[in-house]
Formats: C-alpha cells, structure tokens, sequence
C-alpha cells in the first residue's frame, strides 16, 4: 500500500487572505491527501525548508500579491537546490493565464485561477504525483 499524497500549502510573502488555501486544504483532506499548512507571510526559504522536513510530495503556493513571477521561481530554484526536485510545486491565485504559461515551462506545475472547481484540484495532484511515483520506481 503506498503511502497518502502530502501537500504542503502555503501563503507566500505579504499576502494575508488565507480563506481560499484553507478551503483547498479541506478538499484535500477530505479526498485523502495529508495536508500540512504552514500559514500566512512565508519567505520561499522558508516554504523550500518545510517541504524538504516534512517529505511532501507537492507543495501547493496560494497568492494574490501580484509577485509571483518573483517567487514561484525562487521557490523551484530552492527546492531544486536543496534536492527536492521531485517535489511538485503547483498553486494558484490572481495570475494571467500568460503568466501561468510562463511558469509551467519554468517548471511548475498546472496552476489555478478563482473559480477552478475543487474537484479539479484534487484530480491533477492525484493524477500529478501518480505519474512521478511511477517514474520514480
């Protein structure tokens, strides 16, 4: 039996709006997956970090700032680093769907804008960390 998927999910920066990861963190749960939320005004070091210590298949990055172009990069260049880059790193918020292009082919995985159903969310980590369990054996 393997073991549940574990999402890391964080609110990156000064971002204080909170409510939506923590209704992504119930899907989540209730769907299985052990989620750790390390809550609001963390530094990517900091998100890089927690996602090594806790062993977590995915990281999950919610923002609204408007800086994400800075710190989803940041974000995979540590992970990378400090040799998580198995660890897949999605998330979602307030980013144009160029922007959102422009990241996946940096590295990250699919991510999300309001209104995305949270069944959708769910079905791409499951489906995500499948594929990169398979490859990993």
């Amino acid at each position: 039996m393997t073991r549940p998927i574990k999402v890391l999910l964080a609110k990156v920066g000064l971002d204080g709006h909170d409510r939506g990861v923590k209704v992504i963190a119930r899907a989540l749960r209730d769907a299985g997956m052990e989620v750790v939320y390390t809550g609001l005004h963390q530094t990517p070091e900091m998100i890089a970090e927690a996602a090594l210590q806790e062993d977590v298949d995915v990281v999950g990055i919610s923002i609204l700032s408007g800086a994400h172009m800075t710190l989803f990069p940041r974000i995979l260049d540590l992970l990378r680093e400090k040799g998580g880059s198995h660890v897949l790193l999605t998330g979602g918020g307030i980013i144009p769907k160029e922007e959102m292009e422009e990241l996946e082919k940096m590295g990250t995985g699919r991510l999300f804008g309001p209104g995305t159903f949270l069944s959708d969310i769910v079905s791409y980590i499951s489906e995500a960390v499948a594929k990169r369990r398979a490859v990993a054996t």
